[in-house]
């Protein structure tokens, strides 16, 4: 599968290109944009996109009208298959965003059935709705909205209708765009029977076609395996990455990693691929999350050299600031042109080892070197072995293992490296050592 050797870049469309919150039904190409920032992809070293939202939609598009057109905020459907043309044109891969959850209001099927009730031939569309009910919207009828928010209609994935409504869209995206993939929005909510139904229509379409689902919580092999989707989002790693830092703490991220792919038989994702990140649309970015901005650097090492799919969010590679306090809007932010400063070029040089390493890529997980501010592990297949080594500290540090051999190269700074006598590590550092087997 390609993904599992991709490098993601994540756009938010309506944020990025300074589309205004709500739908005012006027048609501008903004989309366009993202094809002036093909250059900064590429040199940032990601080969794939995955777009939030683009369909129409009431406001911030995960509240859908149409599944069939893009939002008019960002322009038309002819305008897309330009960007999709010019991003494929890089050999960079297109994912979208699969909202399949919920609906909004504006969604035409759900407007005919407040318009008429009972008579509606598309009540059965949504789920568990109750004309006897109200919502706070006063619509003299109350329905499922997801967890209780009543702008996103609750769909009925039991009912064949929807489910081939769904279909026929993806279908089209995958003819007018040409599409490689989608991100299954809430998929922790997803009928199972829905996902596996999923899995299957998409793989009929289109070879290679990725699917990843949002998971938070949980055993995740619940959603990721042969027959539903084959990633999700690691946001349990999420969480310990940023929180291994900040209380300095490696012991943390390290025991995630561990219980996620380490060597022991328990482990619950061995060989499988999640998708990692560092920030996102939902949550601060990154820069604001951290308490000690020397570690920025690090924290993308660490993710660039663990088990998964490393996903880069707009922006953040130049280290822009937003807190989720300050509301949705401010993490979404549209920039006049892209930064390509020091951290950016880090990210384009963990890429870029990513990219070409068997181990980095489908190598396991071994812990090396554990202490609270530093932590060695070695990722390893038949052929190749990379030790990832993150130095969080102010002082040098000097590492004693056996790696099995006298010289490695760093695949971050191409410098050949000693093991004799100790590896020592600067403060504040990352290393990505490779040797051969």
């Amino acid at each position: 599968m390609w993904a599992y050797e991709s490098v993601f870049y994540q756009i938010y469309p309506l944020g990025f290109c300074g589309a205004p919150f709500e739908n005012d039904g006027v048609e501008v190409n903004r989309i366009q944009k993202v094809i002036d920032w093909i250059p900064h992809i590429k040199k940032l070293g990601a080969n794939a996109i995955y777009f939030s939202p683009v369909f129409e939609s009431d406001t911030h598009g995960y509240n859908t009208r149409d599944y069939t057109k893009i939002d008019k905020r960002l322009g038309t459907n002819a305008d897309f298959a330009k960007v999709c043309a010019a991003l494929h044109k890089e050999g960079i891969r297109v994912v979208l965003d699969g909202v399949f959850n919920h609906v909004g209001r504006g969604f035409w099927a759900f407007q005919d059935v407040l318009q008429n009730r009972e008579n509606s031939r598309y009540k059965d569309w949504f789920a568990r709705i109750d004309f006897g009910g109200n919502s706070n919207y006063n619509d003299g009828l109350w329905y499922e909205g997801w967890e209780g928010n009543y702008d996103l209609v609750k769909l009925n994935l039991r009912n064949e209708e929807v489910v081939q409504h769904i279909f026929s869209a993806i279908k089209g995206w995958i003819e007018e765009f040409d599409i490689d993939g989608l991100r299954l929005d809430v998929a922790y909510c997803l009928d199972e029977d829905f996902a596996r139904r999923l899995r299957s229509f998409c793989d009929s379409q289109k070879q290679d076609f990725f699917l990843v689902g949002e998971m938070l919580h949980g055993d995740y092999n619940r959603m990721m395996n042969d027959q539903m989707f084959h990633s999700v989002t690691n946001y349990e790693c999420y969480k310990g990455l940023f929180s291994s830092f900040n209380s300095m703490n490696m012991f943390e991220i390290v025991h995630s990693l561990l219980r996620q792919f380490g060597p022991e038989n328990w482990t619950l994702y061995k060989g499988k691929h999640l998708l990692s990140f560092v920030d996102n649309h939902d949550v601060s970015r990154i820069a604001s999350n951290l308490t000690n901005e020397k570690h920025l650097p690090l924290i993308y090492a660490m993710m660039f050299g663990m088990p998964g799919i490393p996903c880069v969010y707009y922006g953040s590679e130049w280290g822009a600031k937003a807190n989720k306090s300050e509301g949705d809007p401010a993490l979404r932010a549209s920039f006049d042109a892209p930064v390509y400063n020091e951290l950016s070029a880090f990210i384009t040089k963990l890429a870029e080892a990513k990219k070409n390493s068997e181990a980095l890529n489908y190598g396991s997980f071994r812990s090396v070197v554990l202490t609270n501010r530093q932590c060695i592990f070695a990722r390893e297949t038949a052929n190749e072995r990379v030790f990832v080594a993150i130095n969080a500290d102010e002082n040098s540090y000097t590492a004693h293992f056996d790696a099995g051999c006298g010289q490695a190269v760093d695949l971050i700074t191409g410098d050949t490296h000693d093991f004799g006598g100790g590896s020592e590590l600067a403060p504040y550092s990352a290393a990505f050592w490779k040797t051969e087997r």
